[in-house]
């Protein structure tokens, strides 16, 4: 079944797109919520008609989405989760995280427009944020785990050693006074 899209649906297409999808999605889903209509042959003459006398609009909506797209240049990010001794994430990484993310760099974005995967590991991945049919930007995300500061420690442990030959020699001097003073007592 061939279906006029009326808005922008994530994952099938966009405004004002022919799509093809199966009979029962459309009858049962798209055409009752008002999210598109049968391609008739009027359907798609009128169309092209509209499509016509609103293209400097179009224009301008694609100028904005670019506007908004080149906020992203140089944005990477890096999402702290909980993990597991095995790397296994506790939950996953989605795209309302990664639109919180964004939110903490000042620059606000629905959640509804970007896709990813769920992820459910460490590592790097990437996101994709569709501005416009035309305009899509794909940003980097990098998930460690919360619990990161572990290569700190690594550090300190080389410098740790000769703190604890210091200390070790102490206790040995100590601990001979530990066993005269409770002797005095």
């Amino acid at each position: 079944m061939e279906i006029i899209l009326k808005e922008d649906i994530i994952g099938l297409g966009y405004k004002n797109d022919i799509v093809t999808v199966k009979n029962g999605y459309g009858r049962n889903y798209l055409i009752p919520t008002g999210k598109g209509v049968i391609a008739s042959e009027s359907a798609k003459k009128v169309l092209a008609e509209n499509l016509k006398q609103q293209a400097h609009k179009l224009a301008a909506q694609k100028a904005a989405a670019e506007e908004k797209a080149a906020k992203f240049e140089g944005v990477a990010l890096v999402i702290p989760a909980k993990v597991s001794a095995t790397g296994q994430l506790y939950g996953s990484v989605n795209a309302a995280k990664v639109a919180e993310a964004l939110a903490e760099k000042g620059i606000e974005v629905d959640r509804k427009i970007i896709t990813m995967r769920d992820i459910k590991h460490v590592g790097d991945f990437e996101a994709i944020v569709h501005f416009h049919k035309e305009v899509e930007v794909k940003v980097p995300v990098t998930v460690v785990a919360e619990n990161e500061p572990v290569a700190a420690p690594a550090e300190e442990v080389e410098e740790a050693p000769v703190v604890e030959e210091a200390t070790v020699e102490e206790p040995e001097v100590e601990a001979p006074a530990e066993e005269e003073a409770p002797a005095e007592a």
